[in-house]
């Protein structure tokens, strides 16, 4: 029997050490040549560490949130008869899922700018004092229906205490006068108090920590936010996807970004890039559109390429594709990376305003709010109208305040105006 060191291989060009993310093996373990032996995450990509040899595991290097060196040893694995120690090779490894630059904003889904329905709940119980609960079943005589027998039971409520409605029938209502006078009785649901516990803050969750903590602290940050009538555009989605044929369906987001890249040209300060090191700012002629979606793994951000180049038909296809790519662990290196300004988005849970942080090293993240209808002044009459707020995070290094603002005014002229997204 003799011992083989796995030694970390070169990852790529300019990497010195590379995160444990995850180990598929275990000391003790039989590993099969070219199986899966453990996922290491560089600035750039998680890759995956396949053995070169059949045997038993003996040593691994760390634990999972640990930091290797390059050429060191990762793991030490027992095969039979005599093998040759080799120099660390370059890696061949299989590229598994793209780190994103990371951007601060929480994205269901990026790709969609949606108004949210209300809908009207059910009154929540008062909060009351802890206390044990009765252990009493609900009554089988009183009328209720299986919705609040259930409600009752799982708060130890007799349902022959409860003062029922006219008819006779307890409702969801009576439990809750029920609970607000009767709170002293200890009513409150039977329920175990979760254990506290430490999650350690590995992979994609740590680079995201390391780039928002290194955007806050080298950029100064200014937000410019402004109120936008978007009810003319959503008229024109309507219309849009009324008669799409086999195109995909329009969400808000393509049309947002066609006013964006309309709007650029004017402001070439807003598209481009901060090196700090050089002290050079790099104004991009093409919009390389950074979307921050939302994926298990954490927030990711693919980037359109030549957003500029695309029509609306085409930006709704690529979102789709790169969101369904970065929520599968399945988007390309050049499509994580090299963006020149970001857009992100809460979705339907929107909020009346966001203060995004900066994808550094971009100098400008755009933020569409939730959409909402409130009644609005068109001259002497009063119309229902549909308004979103419009968020824009610069770095005060590179844009001024009146820049931005002169830049989202330009853009609200499209928005409210949409015909002009389209004309020559």
């Amino acid at each position: 029997m003799a011992r083989f060191s796995f030694r970390l291989p070169d990852i790529g060009e300019g990497i010195a050490e590379a995160e444990i993310v995850a180990w598929h093996v275990k000391i003790g373990d039989r590993i099969e040549e070219d199986a899966n032996l453990a996922d290491m995450m560089t600035d750039k990509a998680t890759v995956e560490m396949e053995s070169p040899v059949t045997g038993v595991v003996v040593e691994l290097a760390g634990e999972v949130g640990d930091m290797i060196p390059i050429g060191s040893t990762l793991a030490v694995i027992e095969v039979e008869g005599e093998v040759e120690e080799e120099p660390a090779p370059a890696a061949t490894v299989v590229e598994k899922a793209e780190v994103a630059e990371q951007i601060d904003a929480e994205t269901p889904d990026a790709a969609t700018v949606e108004k949210v329905e209300a809908t009207d709940p059910e009154p929540a119980p008062a909060p009351t004092p802890k206390a044990e609960p009765a252990t009493a079943a609900p009554s089988k005589h009183v009328l209720a229906s299986p919705a609040v027998r259930d409600r009752a039971k799982s708060l130890a409520i007799d349902l022959g205490s409860v003062k029922a409605s006219e008819d006779g029938r307890v409702r969801h209502a009576d439990l809750d006068a029920f609970l607000r006078y009767s709170g002293g009785q200890g009513y409150s649901p039977a329920r175990a108090t979760p254990a506290d516990e430490d999650v350690k803050v590995i992979g994609m969750r740590r680079r995201i920590a390391e780039n928002m903590a290194a955007s806050k602290r080298a950029i100064p940050h200014f937000t410019y936010v402004e109120e936008i009538e978007v009810t003319k555009l959503e008229e024109l989605r309507a219309d849009l996807n009324a008669n799409r044929g086999n195109r995909p369906k329009l969400t808000m987001l393509p049309l947002l970004i066609v006013a964006i890249c309309r709007t650029i040209p004017e402001f070439p300060m807003i598209n481009a890039r901060y090196d700090d090191e050089g002290g050079v700012v790099h104004r991009s002629g093409a919009v390389h559109l950074g979307m921050a979606t939302q994926t298990d793994a954490g927030l990711m951000v693919p980037v359109i390429r030549d957003a500029e180049s695309l029509n609306v038909w085409q930006l709704a296809s690529e979102i789709t594709r790169l969101a369904d790519a970065a929520r599968s662990g399945k988007a390309k290196s050049e499509e994580m990376s090299g963006g020149t300004l970001t857009i992100t988005s809460l979705g339907p849970l929107g909020g009346i305003a966001t203060t995004p942080v900066i994808n550094r090293p971009e100098v400008a993240i755009i933020g569409p709010n939730k959409i909402v209808e409130r009644p609005v002044f068109d001259g002497d009459d009063i119309r229902r109208a549909k308004l979103m707020n419009l968020s824009i995070s610069c770095d005060h290094r590179v844009v001024d305040g009146w820049d931005a603002a002169s830049f989202v005014q330009a853009l609200k002229k499209l928005v409210e105006t949409p015909v002009l997204l389209f004309a020559d």
